[in-house]
């Protein structure tokens, strides 16, 4: 597959890692790191070696798996790391694995002395149609996700789906709920296809499709100004309840479980409050619902999931801001809610 260039670097799709391998050959960095989970570590570490041609002339940094843990002081200690290995601004830090190691790993390379160029080889199916891409970095606080970051590109993007046969059909699913949102905001045909697709089996050109949407809004708004926010469909409610969930569930939801509340939420909202039929909001539902475990809104939970909401980046003057469908395939932004409307949402996904 053709790569997709985006403001300057390069998304690369199933090339088995030969420009990288260039890259290193060439020795150009005065110090490579690899960034992992202990998950990735284990699973994906030897595949990218492989890919790699037994590449070892790097230093390992390992962190916990989870999104509880990404946060400062994880942070913290990673750059308390780099600075014990003598890492310059030559360094280059690789990005191995899914969401929260991209978006905590950039974050850590785009601050460290002011900025040391990274590369992300996202593992997971969320990473790679989502996360990796775009050049957002971030980190959570208090439970609310990526209160602070940057927007900083990476020098390029490796997407392998050797990488996917490493993951439950739990990561699968959570990943693909990005490129059913994909379709919804952008490409009816292409949601009208992923919807007869095995949800457990992306295809290469399905995860390139989604990864194309994505680049192309990016392009055109990398800060997030305008039409770049319609990437957010049902990410606010979704942020909220995945927020909600981490912290107070046994096991908590994974993010597209969570996002995937968000879009019949959302839908539900975007009937009320945009031009979304009822038929295209009952299409939605009963897709989302049919893949994806219901979830059980508890209603005590419903002023909590409100102050959450209060505290998304989209939000302007106090007012809680959505990008909400006008049909299946066409997104807009920047539309106020009432809370009415918002509670009325949650009550209409329990009523599934």
């Amino acid at each position: 597959m053709e790569p997709l260039t985006s403001a300057g670097h390069s998304l690369y799709f199933e090339s088995g890692l030969a420009t990288l391998k260039t890259l290193l050959d060439e020795n150009k960095y005065s110090k490579v790191f690899v960034l992992a989970d202990e998950h990735t570590s284990e699973q994906c570490l030897p595949v990218f070696q492989a890919l790699l041609d037994d590449y070892n002339s790097f230093d390992l940094i390992e962190t916990s798996a989870g999104e509880e843990n990404k946060n400062i002081d994880f942070c913290i200690g990673i750059w308390k790391t780099l600075l014990d290995f003598e890492a310059d601004r030559k360094s280059l830090m690789i990005n191995l694995g899914g969401g929260v190691i991209t978006d905590m790993g950039g974050f850590i390379a785009s601050t460290y002395k002011r900025g040391i160029d990274f590369i992300n080889v996202p593992t997971t199916l969320l990473s790679q149609v989502d996360a990796s891409v775009g050049g957002k970095t971030g980190i959570d606080i208090d439970s609310v996700k990526n209160m602070v970051g940057t927007f900083t590109l990476p020098q390029s993007v490796y997407i392998e789906t050797a990488f996917l046969k490493t993951l439950s059909d739990r990561q699968l699913l959570s990943g693909f709920a990005e490129m059913i949102k994909h379709g919804l905001i952008a490409d009816k045909a292409y949601y009208e296809k992923l919807q007869k697709s095995n949800h457990l089996t992306p295809s290469a050109e399905d995860i390139y499709r989604s990864v194309e949407i994505k680049n192309e809004v990016v392009t055109i708004d990398p800060h997030e100004k305008n039409l770049r926010k319609i990437l957010n469909y049902g990410h606010t409610i979704g942020h909220a309840v995945e927020s909600y969930s981490l912290a107070n569930d046994e096991s908590p939801l994974t993010h597209g479980e969570a996002i995937a509340i968000g879009f019949v939420t959302e839908a539900y909202l975007s009937v009320k409050n945009s031009n979304l039929s009822d038929a295209e909001l009952a299409d939605i539902s009963q897709y989302i619902i049919s893949l994806y475990p219901k979830y059980n809104i508890k209603e005590e939970s419903f002023d909590a999931l409100l102050e959450l909401m209060q505290s998304d980046k989209k939000n302007e003057d106090g007012n809680i801001l959505f990008s909400l469908l006008e049909n299946i395939g066409k997104c807009t932004f920047n539309c106020r809610v009432s809370t009415a409307d918002i509670l009325g949402s949650l009550d209409y996904y329990n009523s599934l």
